[in-house]
């Protein structure tokens, strides 16, 4: 009869168990939910970010080429350019 017993504390134990990693699973699965969706965000904030700082360089040849030249794309007439 301890046979029985014994076999019976070990299956009600396993249940146990069973029950406590289900519950572990499902709160893991949660996590990976929530940290899928920050990553989620995070990357299109960086995209976002990027897309700025790329609009932002490319504006920084043409601001600084008009700065060399004049607004009609001729070269300004800088006196310490032509020795005038």
């Amino acid at each position: 009869m301890s046979s029985i017993t014994d076999l019976v504390d070990r299956v009600e134990r396993l249940l146990v168990r069973h029950e406590e990693l289900k519950r572990t699973n499902t709160l893991l699965e949660q996590q990976v939910q929530a940290l899928t969706l920050e990553r989620d965000s995070l990357r299109s904030r960086l995209a976002a970010a990027r897309g700025r700082i790329d609009a932002l360089l490319d504006r920084l040849p043409v601001e600084a080429a008009d700065l060399l030249e004049g607004s009609d794309g001729s070269e300004a007439t800088d006196s310490r350019k032509t020795g005038a």
